[in-house]
């Protein structure tokens, strides 16, 4: 079944990624540049130089899922963060969001109930 929801984790890949990497380019990017495992269940987000591009990588049951959105005109609003970071986790809101094209710098997210578990 493809999808993605709030159970999974986010990564934001903070460098602009050259879109004409597919599975292997991509899986090389997380592997060298974010020293982590592409098969960890986290879904990481690539967005090109222009901003008009966004690919999703994800491991889903034995293998990739690669998930590909071209913008026609304007660009993605992508979150304030510190350059020296090679990623930023994002929520499921978040990504939502970002996808939709509305802006997520100056969200504040109020405070919930969780249950401790």
């Amino acid at each position: 079944m493809f999808g993605l929801g709030i159970s999974h984790r986010f990564e934001l890949y903070s460098q602009p990624a050259d879109m004409r990497k597919s599975f292997d380019g991509l899986c090389g990017l997380i592997k060298q540049e974010l020293a982590s495992s592409p098969v960890n269940g986290t879904v990481y987000i690539f967005v090109n130089r222009y901003r008009n591009k966004v690919k999703l990588l994800q491991w889903q049951n034995g293998s990739f899922v690669l998930y590909y959105k071209r913008l026609e005109s304007g660009r993605f609003d992508l979150p304030v963060y510190d350059a020296n970071v090679q990623s930023l986790s994002l929520s499921y809101s978040q990504l939502v969001l970002l996808i939709d094209g509305i802006a997520i710098t100056n969200i504040d997210r109020k405070k919930r109930y969780e249950l401790a578990i």
